[in-house]
């Protein structure tokens, strides 16, 4: 059998067993969608958002790329971005990296790795802002896993930058930034960033409106 007809296979268990549940359930999933959250995450294959948090379909938005970057030249990310928060009216915008992810490590060598050099660059610039932090922590490890935390938290803040943000927040629109770090060897994600609606932003990259 070819490896891709498993995946065939196992969506017809996997319809079969929603009708089981629910035989409304497929007539309910085809209505519009009216998710809460809007996750930006790492196009990581062991980060599955829906399966992570518990989330039905229909409940999440999500975006993924490598690393979970928020970069401002992305119209991908951006019209997924101005989609959820305009037509969808999402509540939480979720940026979720992980440790371990190759992406943050690949951007801490000096190594030419083609083209996904110009996509780490946005990395790169987060170590360089935190460079004083960064080379002052010894063990390597340890080193890797503050930069994809501190990766996180400059995307986080690259989402209040966006004029589309900004205009949610002087409309009053209720949306709330998280950044957030899934821990692979344990399962758990780890808050340590949050931005409610309204939070300040600072200097040149504040619009007035």
């Amino acid at each position: 059998m070819e490896l891709y007809h498993r995946l065939l296979l196992a969506n017809k268990t996997w319809a079969a067993k929603q009708l089981d549940l629910d035989e409304k359930y497929f007539e309910n999933l085809s209505k519009d969608q009216k998710p809460d959250f809007l996750w930006i995450g790492c196009s990581d294959s062991r980060v599955p958002a829906e399966d992570l948090t518990g989330c039905s379909p229909g409940e999440m938005f999500v975006h993924r790329n490598v690393a979970n970057l928020v970069v401002h030249t992305d119209m991908n990310m951006l019209s997924v971005l101005q989609y959820a928060v305009e037509v969808l009216k999402v509540k939480h915008i979720l940026v979720v990296g992980h440790y371990q992810c190759g992406g943050v490590k690949a951007s801490m060598t000096h190594d030419d790795l083609g083209l996904i050099n110009n996509w780490l660059r946005n990395i790169k610039d987060v170590y360089d802002k935190h460079a004083g932090e960064l080379n002052a922590i010894e063990e390597e490890k340890a080193r890797f896993d503050r930069l994809v935390e501190l990766n996180v938290v400059e995307q986080v803040r690259n989402l209040a930058k966006t004029n589309i943000i900004q205009q949610a927040w002087h409309k009053k629109q209720p949306v709330h930034l998280h950044g957030w770090v899934f821990g692979m060897h344990d399962g758990i994600i780890k808050p340590i960033l949050s931005m409610p609606a309204g939070s300040e932003v600072e200097g040149i990259f504040k619009f007035d409106f």
